[in-house]
């Protein structure tokens, strides 16, 4: 009686003790192959995040995984990125933990984008993705143009700058030359002919002035110099920009539409560009760093772009190499230099000094 209770005792017990791993074995995530205690991966953060508004035009959306993930379940049939219902076409790659969506065109400006990733991703286990993840953004501009930077009286001169004007002859300006608080003595380079309040030169279709001249030149100046400060300040401060480092800085071949552009570090033109757009149309270009464009490089407008709607805000110096060709009104903190043959149209607008050689200058 005794070993018939025994047996029965841990019959029991076994039975119990099998439930109790057949349940935990329910309770456990598994790959394709069966393996038990393998977590289903998640979506940690994506940017833009869920809902981000004022996104740039350029940007690339991105996934992070909470762990490797299958390179090869990672594709544009699982990761998606639509505006309504169109998909946008576009490249998806994927390292470490990271899954990228780069858009083969430049987003719409002030649109609604929808991105998307499946359970079809699966993790290095061959898990899949816990759930869909859905989520929107809002890219960056108007529908109505961008506002063109005021320049004042700043913009009666195709030159101003602060501390010199200096050429190496022979250039041809057209345009009147503006320096203050520097005295006549820093422009260089021109062969001047005194008259009252102004001076002429052979090289300039226009006038020339410095804070030393007869009155009220002084005080025109000072304006001249204030509103051109304004006009920088209000160039480097435009909010939410439609495209943020673009290309890394180097746009050369590139082909540039109207809107706010941002840059944190130099921006290189080492080859032609196109500023494509109506005339009604806006650039403005904050730079941050160096503004350097490379010798024989064009810069063309083309759809009826106008040089005086185009707004190049440098922080640090602009270099203009031999005869290139530059479209716009540079606005720069520091120094402006156009190297040999240069030519350029717009305005050159300084708050250090302006250096020439030999170069054609027209004011747009």
């Amino acid at each position: 009686m005794k070993s018939i209770n025994t047996f029965f005792k841990y019959s029991t017990f076994t039975a119990l003790f099998l439930a109790v791993f057949m349940v935990g074995c329910d309770n456990q995530n598994t790959g394709d192959n069966g393996d038990p205690d393998i977590d289903a991966p998640t979506v940690l953060a994506t940017s833009p995040a869920n809902n981000d508004a004022d996104v740039a035009r350029n940007i690339a959306v991105t996934i992070t995984f909470s762990e490797a993930m299958d390179p090869a379940t990672i594709n544009a049939t699982t990761f998606t990125l639509k505006q309504g219902t169109t998909t946008i076409p576009g490249t998806v790659t994927y390292s470490g933990t990271t899954a990228t969506y780069t858009a083969t065109n430049i987003f719409a400006s002030a649109d609604v984008y929808t991105a998307n990733i499946t359970t079809g991703a699966k993790s290095a286990q061959n898990v899949a993705l816990t759930a869909n993840t859905e989520w929107k953004f809002t890219t960056a501009g108007s529908n109505e143009p961008i506002a063109i930077v005021d320049l004042g009286t700043a913009g009666d001169y195709v030159i101003l700058a602060k501390t010199a004007i200096n050429n190496n002859p022979t250039s041809a300006i057209t345009g009147d030359l503006g320096l203050s608080p520097a005295a006549t003595s820093y422009i260089t380079g021109f062969a001047l002919t005194a008259n009252t309040g102004y001076a002429t030169s052979d090289q300039v279709t226009g006038q020339i002035f410095a804070a030393d001249m007869a009155d009220p030149t002084p005080s025109n100046l000072t304006t001249a110099v204030e509103n051109m400060i304004t006009a920088y300040n209000d160039a480097a401060g435009r909010p939410n920009p439609d495209f943020f480092e673009l290309y890394d800085g180097n746009i050369g071949g590139k082909t540039l539409t109207s809107g706010l552009y941002k840059w944190t570090n130099t921006v290189l033109i080492p080859s032609d560009i196109t500023i494509s757009g109506s005339a009604e149309d806006v650039w403005i270009f904050q730079i941050a760093e160096n503004l350097t464009l490379s010798s024989a490089v064009n810069i063309t407008l083309s759809g009826g772009a106008l040089a005086e709607n185009i707004f190049w805000q440098v922080a640090g110096e602009v270099t203009i190499g031999t005869t290139t060709h530059f479209e716009g009104v540079i606005l720069s903190m520091t120094g402006i230099t156009l190297n040999s043959g240069a030519t350029l149209n717009g305005r050159m607008l300084a708050q250090t000094a302006v250096v020439l050689d030999g170069n054609t200058v027209v004011q747009q």
